[in-house]
């Protein structure tokens, strides 16, 4: 029996990688996404060591390391002081420790490089899917039109909304987290010169944070800036925000961050959903990747994280396994779920300690970082995430 043939449903970040993974690997992978142009919104995305690891195995990290930005240090203020909590070193640090580098890159300059990687491969535009029909070895992926294709596996690789995961587990809607968000590029010729350093920027308050950081090489700034608020009724990256909304909500904030807030021009803002880890993502030949299986918190970066390093994991073991692929998908998920899992739960957790609302609780959080030599205080609470390697296992 040959390599089998692979339905990506989605052709985001993880649907992408995994593309370009099956591919490495000699299998035959189509990518059926519903819009009809590749394009990722605007917005800044951290390579951390665990994907730059993947992106190295495929050739694709000098690129990234070309295209993007390379912190020095990540630095934590106190949100209404200004005051420094900690700075942690990471260029260098992260390569002599994790043994790969931690990048930012403009989200759309990382689509446009996997697109590149993938030049002649099957990729459809403007292919909605209406659903798919489990077979006892495969499945069909229908689409509108009344198109209809099988395939030896299906993987659903369309995010959150997942059509894939509803057909496997039913419908159930996403979580508010309480937690909503304004996504901004702000041009570094539109800050004071030197007002903000090379580093990963985060302020730390009550009830919400700011995270900062150099995208494109140093050009532009992507900013992130999350509060707790009671009601949402959007789901989406694409919705419009006001800048007067985003400026009244950090009303205290301290003046270097107001400098950056007020150099905001054009926002677009989102609300925080989350979903509960699943006890088991795929049944029979189809499964999921990435946010469809593991919708992921922002707080500890891993989102995009996580599905290019399922992307790696499924195609090893499905070539490893290619005369049986049940086995494979077993396989895949059972070195993945646990992994995820953790890191959803961590990602909850790290967004309370982002926002805690008392004073004692701050001086308190304050302290315990404290108590550590400042340069790996951060690295030491990340180390089971950034060392992971699917590359050698």
């Amino acid at each position: 029996m040959g390599m089998p043939r692979v339905a990506l449903i989605g052709g985001g970040i993880g649907g992408l990688v995994a593309a370009i993974a099956l591919r490495r690997r000699a299998i035959e992978a189509v990518v059926f996404e519903q819009s009809a142009q590749l394009q990722e919104v605007g917005a800044g995305i951290q390579i951390t060591p665990n994907s730059t690891r993947v992106l190295r195995a495929f050739g694709l990290e000098e690129e990234v390391r070309r295209r993007g930005f390379e912190p020095g240090f990540m630095l934590t203020r106190d949100m209404a002081t200004g005051e420094v909590l900690f700075r942690t070193q990471a260029k260098g640090v992260m390569a002599e420790r994790f043994g790969a580098g931690w990048f930012q890159i403009h989200r759309a300059d990382l689509l446009d490089i996997l697109i590149t990687a993938l030049d002649g491969s099957d990729i459809r535009l403007g292919a909605h899917c209406l659903s798919i029909e489990p077979a006892v070895a495969g499945a069909t992926v229908v689409l509108s039109g009344g198109r209809r294709e099988a395939f030896d596996v299906v993987v659903g690789c369309d995010g959150i909304h997942s059509l894939v995961r509803a057909t496997l587990h039913g419908q159930e809607k996403p979580r508010f987290t309480g937690n909503m968000c304004w996504r901004a590029l702000v041009p570094a010729e539109a800050l004071p010169c030197g007002h903000l350093e090379p580093v990963m920027n985060y302020w730390m308050g009550p009830r919400g944070h700011v995270v900062a950081y150099y995208v494109r090489g140093g050009a532009l700034v992507n900013l992130v800036a999350v509060i707790e608020t009671k009601d949402w009724v959007e789901e989406s990256w694409s919705v419009e925000g006001r800048r007067d909304d985003l400026l009244s909500a950090f009303s205290n904030a301290h003046r270097d961050l107001r400098i950056l807030l007020e150099a905001v021009r054009r926002c677009f803002k989102w609300g925080l959903f989350d979903r509960d880890p699943l006890p088991r993502w795929g049944k029979g030949r189809i499964t999921l990747l990435g946010d469809a299986a593991h919708p992921m918190l922002p707080f500890l970066s891993q989102g995009a994280a996580m599905g290019i390093e399922d992307a790696y994991v499924l195609a090893r073991e499905l070539a490893r396994n290619s005369n049986d692929i049940d086995a494979a998908l077993v396989s895949y998920e059972n070195e993945r779920r646990p992994r995820t899992t953790r890191i959803q739960l961590a990602a909850r957790a790290q967004g309370k300690i982002f926002h805690l609302r008392s004073p004692w609780a701050r001086l308190k959080r304050y302290l315990r970082l404290d108590k550590f030599e400042k340069p790996r205080a951060d690295l030491l609470s990340k180390d089971w995430i950034y060392a992971y390697d699917p590359t050698t296992a």
